[in-house]
């Protein structure tokens, strides 16, 4: 199968005439850029947030590739959820779909998530991009020094590697999201750049 045709067989398909979650982990939380009609909390199991995707357009180059957040397997995320209403579904399918499917590497699912202020009220069905371990683009499991290495070189079309961190670790705080191991590699990588600076 060619990059466009497993592309193109990774299209979300929202339910017929309902309301549905899309699980938000990245920027989708603060910039969805798609109509919804609520916004809440929501506990993912089963996967957490990691850089692990290769970004050689957004955040890097095919030369000097980047590397951005994905849903990898283990652990759980503390995201949000948006709910969008079933008129808009399939143009909000078309849209996720351009936005987040510019590789073959994310794989839309249906998972279960806990929408609420601490991931412990209903138990919803939620649209989430995951990604896929088998994709080339993959990168998961690196360590701390090597991501290091990457986000403080990579710069693509939406700017610089350290930018998307650093917007990241911002827009996780504003929202009351801790995640300690990214402010850990922020202040790492700042270190480093004061140090050569």
């Amino acid at each position: 199968m060619s990059e466009a045709e497993l592309i193109e067989s990774r299209r979300l398909h929202p339910p017929e005439g309902e309301d549905f979650w899309v699980f938000a982990y990245g920027s989708l939380m603060w910039r969805p850029g798609f109509p919804h009609k609520a916004i809440e909390r929501a506990l993912l199991y089963g996967y957490h947030r990691a850089f692990c995707i290769r970004s050689v357009r957004y955040r890097g180059t095919p030369e000097r590739p980047g590397i951005v957040l994905g849903l990898a397997r283990g652990g759980s995320c503390m995201g949000r959820a948006l709910r969008v209403a079933a008129e808009h579904g399939r143009e909000v399918a078309d849209y996720l779909h351009d936005r987040e499917m510019i590789t073959g590497v994310y794989v839309p699912r249906w998972l279960n998530v806990r929408i609420g202020a601490r991931g412990q009220g209903q138990l919803a069905r939620a649209a989430a991009y995951v990604a896929d371990a088998h994709h080339v683009e993959f990168c998961g499991g690196l360590g701390e020094e090597e991501l290091a290495r990457i986000i403080a070189g990579g710069t693509g079309v939406s700017g610089s590697n350290f930018d998307y961190l650093e917007s990241t670790v911002r827009h996780l705080d504003e929202l009351g999201i801790s995640e300690s191991g990214l402010h850990r590699l922020l202040r790492r990588i700042r270190r480093e750049i004061d140090a050569t600076g």
